[in-house]
């Protein structure tokens, strides 16, 4: 806990600097309201690899500086947290420009800016934005959705979250949509990830929100990794541990992955590039590839 008493809070902030998130976990991504107390104060024991605190849609328009001034307090005490933290803005036009600037100097891993449009908005918060700290994104409209592959004008620019009801809304269909196996769901989950890749940003799947469906929630997770996903929107501890559990690599793709390497560099070292071998087939340089793809996620 980063507070012993929550009745009684600092009214000054502090001046502690939590170091950089070294891992590159990004399995689950778990929202926290900055008006809950509780849940801010567990940011530093927390399963999560990533942790969103969000400061947009859930906050009423009468309570944003104070979940402002909450993220800020906490940060300013918090000495060390595993996971990635990331606060989540309200677009730059209704106030996420001033939130950045009040922001810069805490101590926190990326700012991630709601409902981008297009490349002059992503520029705008790159200006705005201390360069030690990474940029992400709400895909929340159409626009950025037709044109998500292009956005990537930095490198500091390294993630997309999926809002689906939101982009749904941009796109003028229904939120009932979303069910498993519905292919207009499928078709923009396919998208948005190849769209995303190919841009070099890291995609992360949207957050199933019927909190208590732990089956339904585990199945979208199933199928998301099926597709390609490697991370998932998260809504509580329940959640992360299953996504933490299902993108995890299993111990037998581990196993297959340093098979395949040790045994492919042994053979290209006697200058054979592709060769059969006894436990997995034919093995050649794109299997190969393949292999140290999936050593590099560990």
């Amino acid at each position: 806990m980063i507070f012993n008493n929550l009745d009684t809070l600092s009214t000054h902030f502090g001046n502690k600097k939590k170091k950089p998130c070294l891992h590159t976990r990004k399995r689950s991504n778990m929202m926290l309201n900055p008006l809950n107390l509780k849940h801010l104060n567990r940011m530093d024991e927390s399963e999560a690899d990533m942790i969103t605190l969000n400061l947009e849609d859930a906050i009423a328009p009468s309570r944003k500086k104070e979940a402002l001034h909450n993220i800020a307090l906490f940060l300013s005490y918090m000495e060390h947290s595993d996971s990635f933290i990331i606060i989540r803005t309200n677009p730059l036009n209704e106030g996420g420009a001033e939130e950045i600037a009040y922001l810069n100097d805490f101590s926190f891993d990326a700012i991630r800016v709601a409902k981008v449009k297009n490349q002059t908005e992503i520029a705008q918060a790159l200006t705005l934005l201390s360069k030690d700290k990474e940029l992400h994104i709400s895909l929340e409209t159409k626009e950025a959705f037709e044109d998500l592959s292009t956005l990537c004008i930095d490198e500091r620019l390294t993630t997309a979250n999926l809002g689906i009801l939101d982009l749904l809304t941009s796109l003028g269909l229904p939120q009932s949509l979303v069910t498993l196996n519905n292919p207009t769901i499928d078709y923009i989950l396919s998208k948005f990830l190849v769209d995303a890749k190919t841009a070099g940003i890291h995609p992360i799947s949207f957050m199933f929100q019927e909190y208590n469906d732990t089956e339904k929630f585990k199945a979208w997770c199933e199928h998301e990794k099926l597709m390609g996903f490697e991370s998932k929107a998260c809504m509580g501890p329940k959640q992360v541990q299953l996504a933490n559990e299902i993108f995890s690599i299993d111990s037998h793709e581990l196993t297959r992955a340093r098979h395949i390497k040790e045994s492919f560099e042994a053979h290209e070292a006697q200058g054979i590039n592709g060769f059969m071998d006894d436990t997995y087939g034919f093995i050649d340089e794109p299997i190969y590839r393949d292999s140290l793809l999936i050593l590099n996620k560990i």
